[in-house]
């Protein structure tokens, strides 16, 4: 399955050794599934990892290095504003261009979508639970 993160649940996968979003990434390493991933994506999740959790140059660029590595790059050529929020509307403009499966996330405004564009909106509880 093709599969986009959002930046909170790479987040979690990342700054929370043990957890969930960590267990989720473990499907990507182990090749059961494929992560998509975009440039406004990662930058997105780079600031994050260095205001709140004082990621310092050198660990963001391993991490930079590790995801593009690890994913498939998509190149969103169309600006979406499906909803409120524009980074938001970044990973739904991955997924359409990576033509992701699913988009797992907690972001209730995604979440309330449930489908667009037959890409799947899951929790990651729900895509722990049931992969497929």
């Amino acid at each position: 399955m093709r599969v986009v993160f959002d930046t909170n649940v790479l987040v979690s996968a990342l700054a929370f050794p043990g957890g969930r979003g960590e267990e989720a990434l473990r499907r990507i390493v182990d090749e059961r599934d494929v992560l998509i991933l975009s440039k406004p994506i990662l930058d997105e999740l780079l600031g994050v990892l260095a205001r709140k959790f004082s990621r310092d140059a050198e660990e963001l660029a391993h991490t930079a290095v590790f995801l593009t590595a690890l994913a498939v790059m998509a190149k969103p050529t169309r600006r979406l504003r499906v909803v409120a929020d524009d980074a938001d509307n970044r990973i739904l403009e991955c997924a359409v261009a990576g033509r992701a499966d699913a988009i797992v996330t907690g972001d209730q405004a995604l979440l309330g979508l449930r489908e667009y564009r037959e890409i799947r909106l899951r929790s990651l509880r729900d895509y722990l639970i049931q992969p497929g």
